[in-house]
């Protein structure tokens, strides 16, 4: 097997539910070595009880037998080792201390906090090895606080980061992001932090507290539109299926679908134009230039609409794309997750079972190809508790006896 960037890597997996465990995903796709430390009394990471369960028989609503898995699990668990340890007793936090000294990296997401109250914080860490690189992911960053009740969800952080108020019309109540992009972007910049840390720990022999907020995230990503300048300029923050700042350009109806159009250039705009066979708007002066377009978008705009809904959308497109204009299908998630070139690329994987074998389901791959490196999720998530006589017995060298001195304390 092509050897992987992170190969020879150890990282030691605190996480639960997703922006925690897509991070440490990430970094087990790319080869490193993932110790899920999962707590016994919990049962384990808190998406292990998510509907729907990959059951033999295929989907299910709830679990009907042990070896039924949440479909969460089976996409986030993969490539990861699991060991069921209770940091809440001593020696529990004894066995991390002992993980730490052979790890690279630790990744948490409690809340602020509560990992240090736990004795599993980063300067636990530190003592143990002042090279680990300890990344925290958190709702509003480990100094705590926050707006509302301080308590982080996605929901509850797309509704502080503003996102919430640019989508939709004007006057429309507020819009959830289906996707939980709280979740979903705040990993990111934790992969990114935990690689450069590593990076500085290799060269200088020292390691670091990465902190990353998924508040932050999220917020910081919304300041790369312009939305206090639209403000001041009077132009609406919340515009729908069009953008203000171009024409033309949004999403707009065929006969029997949706299509998105991109043409806010002055060839793309003729493009548009000699598609609906009205080459004529080029020289009309409420469109002949980029400026003009954007002041009179709305009734641009309407006669798009007027010449794509009497159409079906593959010939929408077909015309578009023979003018050379940038324009797509508005597909379904369903749909999209097949995408011929996204399965090729193992950029959508199907799930495999550990017990059952491959289920017909998709989750994420790993979206990041390399011309040398390998990288890809080929081994299915664990059971709880799957790998823990293996690490403990393997990389610590617990001996038999140990092991089953722990379990009986309810440390395992």
């Amino acid at each position: 097997m092509t050897a992987r960037p992170l190969d020879g890597r150890t990282v030691l997996d605190l996480t639960t539910a997703l922006a925690g465990p897509y991070a440490t995903l990430l970094l087990a796709g790319l080869g490193a070595t993932v110790i899920k430390i999962e707590n016994p009394a919990a049962g384990g990471d808190s998406s292990r009880g998510n509907s729907p369960y990959a059951r033999a028989d295929g989907p299910a609503a709830a679990r009907r037998e042990a070896a039924d898995m949440s479909v969460s699990m089976l996409a986030r668990g993969r490539n990861k080792k699991s060991i069921t340890l209770d940091l809440k007793k001593p020696r529990g936090r004894e066995v991390f201390a002992d993980l730490v000294r052979h790890a690279d990296v630790v990744v948490e997401n409690y809340a602020a906090g509560t990992a240090d109250r736990l004795g599993v914080g980063y300067s636990a860490a530190r003592d143990a090895n002042p090279r680990i690189v300890y990344t925290s992911i958190s709702g509003f960053g480990a100094q705590g606080g926050g707006s509302g009740t301080g308590k982080a969800m996605d929901t509850i952080i797309q509704a502080l980061s503003g996102v919430m108020m640019t989508a939709g019309e004007p006057g429309d109540p507020p819009v959830r992001f289906g996707l939980p992009v709280g979740d979903l972007l705040a990993p990111l910049y934790a992969v990114i932090g935990t690689l450069a840390a590593v990076m500085h720990a290799d060269r200088t022999g020292e390691g670091q507290h990465v902190d990353v907020s998924m508040l932050g995230a999220l917020t910081s990503l919304l300041s790369c539109e312009p939305f206090d300048a639209f403000e001041t300029m009077g132009l609406p923050a919340r515009t729908g299926a069009m953008v203000p700042r171009l024409a033309p350009f949004g999403l707009f109806p065929a006969a029997d679908g949706w299509i998105a159009l991109c043409g806010p250039t002055d060839a793309f705009a003729r493009g548009v134009f000699a598609a609906m066979e009205r080459a004529d708007l080029a020289e009309d002066d409420r469109f002949a230039t980029r400026d003009e377009r954007v002041r009179n978008a709305a009734e641009l705009h309407e006669m798009i609409r007027a010449w794509a809904s009497g159409l079906p959308r593959a010939e929408v497109i077909k015309r578009l794309a023979g003018h050379g204009v940038p324009a797509a299908e508005v597909r379904e998630p369903a749909e999209a997750v097949r995408d011929a070139s996204v399965l090729a690329r193992r950029e959508v994987v199907e799930l495999v079972h550990p017990d059952h074998g491959p289920t017909g389901l998709l989750g994420p791959g790993v979206p990041i190809t390399f011309s040398v490196s390998g990288a890809g999720l080929d081994r299915p998530a664990p059971h709880l508790g799957q790998h823990t006589e293996e690490v403990l017995g393997g990389l610590l060298g617990y001996s038999a006896g140990r092991l089953a001195a722990l379990a009986d304390e309810g440390v395992l």
